[in-house]
């Protein structure tokens, strides 16, 4: 057996027991699977939100992106970091004192039932577009990291049995607690992958006079553009205030000023990775200049001692696991709630509710997985999905700023406006004038929650309603 499948395999058994730990906490109901009784402090908040954000993105995106554009893909992780912030400072402890459980459900509490399916299916399409994605990253690090025992699709596979295994087992515990775990392990391996391989090349400047012509590659902008960098800003601010996964993390705080601490604390933690794997990606660059992008920080990092390398490669594959966990729980939570007890079985007892939830994350565990083995561009696919949470963040923020203007129709049709908006965005080439569709979709978003008074004179219930709506 190699070093590095023997730490893998190491890894995987130290998950599962943590996730066997955690079951007996999660197994008292479906609060404490998937919001951990709503008991997690600040440490367990913040690693969860790093774990959320650190996954195949920040970490082989951000690489795989630098390979091409420069040490600008970095911005990705600081754009996360921004958004983690905003959740924290504007929207996680608001969500933690409604008690709500998803965006959905606060959609029907304040406007109506149609609100509450449209969103539903929206943010179901974006967390199975992001799991997916995972998945992608997990097997291209461990095709590259053992070859000898996995190939892309096999390396998908086996990612998928421990993402769904984990989560199915302890729930948003098995989460947080795996994330301690799992982030202190990103940290030491990205760390020391960076200053062991800028050494092997030369150094920093070594790195910039061996990249090609034509890109400044250490350039604030890189060959992204200004328009694309404030673009993942946006993009990543708007979708931490309504995607589920950020929202589950809220809603499983002890309180609200331990949701907001939480975030805060987790965008500390999600900064610095970022351009850490920027430089891997272009010392890549230098030294493998004809791999597939996807495989630049996997490859880079074989480079390293065999202890080393599997180390790191087990810390790139901890950040697919930390993100897919709560991914795959927010899913469960958003049909088990929003779909199934709403609108199938409303007398649903919590015993039910649980095999529901538990079920429901291995379906979607599998959908996810035939998804991935379509998926392309892991940055690029998961900017795009996560533009479609423009609507419900429109709508969220006239809710708790704005109530006047809100109408009881308000968050069906800003919703439907904003799926159909990032549908003519991917066919309609002429729309292409917009460097990135979350412009678009903030433009189509505002425009049709404005318009939607003009006819609907009906508002929306208060804000004191929707807290003690069922």
């Amino acid at each position: 057996m190699s070093i590095q499948l023997f730490i893998v395999l190491a890894y995987v058994f130290i998950l599962f027991a943590i996730s066997w730990y955690a079951k007996r906490k999660a197994a008292k109901g479906a609060s404490d699977y998937l919001f951990a009784g709503r008991q997690m402090g600040t440490l367990l908040v913040a690693v969860n939100v790093a774990g959320l954000a650190v996954g195949a993105a920040s970490t082989v995106g951000v690489a795989e992106n630098a390979f091409t554009q420069g040490m600008a893909a970095g911005w990705y992780n600081a754009a996360w970091a921004a958004g983690a912030v905003v959740m924290g400072l504007v929207a996680a402890g608001k969500y933690r004192e409604l008690d709500a459980t998803t965006i959905p459900e606060l959609f029907e509490r304040y406007y109506d039932r149609r609100g509450r399916i449209i969103s539903v299916i929206g943010l179901i399409i974006i967390q199975l577009v992001i799991t997916s994605l995972q998945y992608l990253a997990g097997g291209a690090i461990l095709a590259s990291m053992l070859p000898d025992y996995f190939t892309m699709k096999t390396g998908m596979m086996m990612s998928a049995v421990v993402f769904i295994g984990i989560t199915l087992i302890g729930g948003l515990w098995s989460s947080g607690m795996s994330n301690i775990l799992s982030v202190a392990l990103i940290y030491a391996g990205i760390l020391y992958a960076t200053f062991a391989t800028v050494q092997e090349v030369g150094g920093v400047s070594a790195i910039a006079a061996k990249l090609p012509a034509g890109t400044d590659w250490f350039g604030p902008l890189g060959g992204l553009g200004l328009a694309t960098i404030i673009g993942w800003f946006v993009v990543m601010v708007t979708q931490s205030i309504t995607a589920q996964g950020p929202v589950q993390i809220a809603c499983g705080a002890r309180d609200a000023g331990v949701a907001k601490r939480g975030f805060v604390w987790g965008a500390l933690i999600i900064f610095p990775v970022g351009f850490l794997c920027a430089l891997l990606g272009l010392a890549a660059k230098v030294t493998y200049p004809n791999v597939a992008p996807t495989m630049a920080l996997p490859q880079i990092i074989m480079n390293l001692d065999p202890v080393a390398a599997g180390v790191t490669l087990a810390a790139l594959w901890a950040a697919d696991v930390s993100t897919a966990c709560t991914l795959l729980l927010g899913a469960g939570t958003l049909f088990a709630q929003d779909i199934y007890k709403r609108f199938v079985k409303p007398d649903l007892s919590d015993a039910e509710y649980l095999r529901v939830s538990r079920r429901t994350i291995l379906a979607l565990g599998g959908l996810t997985l035939a998804l991935a083995f379509q998926a392309v561009g892991i940055l690029k696919t998961l900017l795009i999905g996560l533009s479609l949470t423009t609507a419900f963040t429109v709508v969220f923020l006239f809710t708790v700023f704005a109530p006047g203007l809100c109408r009881k129709s308000s968050a069906f049709y800003t919703t439907v406006a904003g799926i159909l908006a990032l549908v003519a965005w991917t066919f309609v080439p002429a729309l292409g004038v917009f460097v990135h569709p979350i412009y678009f979709e903030w433009l189509v978003c505002l425009t049709v929650f404005l318009l939607v008074p003009v006819f609907d004179r009906q508002p929306a219930g208060s804000l004191a309603e929707a807290l003690t709506s069922n």
